[in-house]
């Protein structure tokens, strides 16, 4: 094993990932939580229509960086799987893909697709 800076990283030929403390353990899961107590409120308010989704995927905020589009465009009112995967299909995005992993081109596209 070998520590770099607060991680412990196993070596030899089995290492996978590092070791965490209980304490480190404890923060990503309390981050993680933060993140989808979050993403919960805004599928909340783009079901309510407060919050319009090619807001959300033209400027998306952090905790919405690794979130599914599928997802996010499923939570819209009127938006269900066929509708949202045709809209996928159209624009060549894969329904498993991220907000962070749009392309410049891919977002574009969406956001004009989801314009109301």
């Amino acid at each position: 094993m070998s520590i770099i800076g607060s991680m412990i990283y196993p070596s030899g030929p089995n290492a996978q990932t590092p070791e965490r403390t209980s304490q480190q353990r404890m923060e990503a899961l309390q981050r993680a939580n933060g993140i989808r107590t979050e993403r919960a409120r805004l599928k909340g308010m783009l079901r309510e229509g407060r919050v319009r989704i090619c807001d959300v995927l033209s400027e998306p905020p952090d905790y919405v960086h690794t979130a599914k589009v599928f997802d996010l465009i499923m939570a819209v009112p009127k938006y269900g799987r066929v509708k949202t995967t045709k809209i996928l299909e159209r624009c060549r995005v894969s329904t498993s893909k991220t907000v962070i992993g749009l392309t410049p081109r891919q977002r574009q596209e969406l956001v004009e697709q989801l314009r109301d």
